[in-house]
């Protein structure tokens, strides 16, 4: 196989690879955030005296659920722009 179509190849799935990781990490935190933003309304609902507490908890938890997507997204752009996979093949393919 061509050097170039190697990196051709690995750059095309990269791309592909990124968009799922973007692409379900932000679907998983909006679905995450949007279950734990229901129940804290269903629970501020049934007991408004534990809205304050409740509310600092979920702050705590929407900074976790986001804290995942933002790390599948450095994950992400590091293949972007430093993809380590077309080095190696290079040096295997001896080009």
């Amino acid at each position: 196989m061509e050097v170039t179509a190697l990196v051709a190849a690995i750059q095309g799935n990269t791309a592909l690879a990124i968009g799922i990781i973007i692409g379900l990490g932000a679907l998983g935190a909006c679905i995450g955030i949007g279950i734990m933003g229901s129940k804290f309304l269903e629970s501020a609902a049934r007991q408004p005296e534990l809205v304050p507490m409740l509310s600092g908890r979920m702050f705590l938890l929407a900074g976790l659920i986001d804290a995942a997507f933002i790390i599948g997204l450095a994950i992400a752009l590091f293949f972007a722009f430093a993809n380590p996979l077309i080095g190696t093949a290079i040096n295997a393919v001896g080009g």
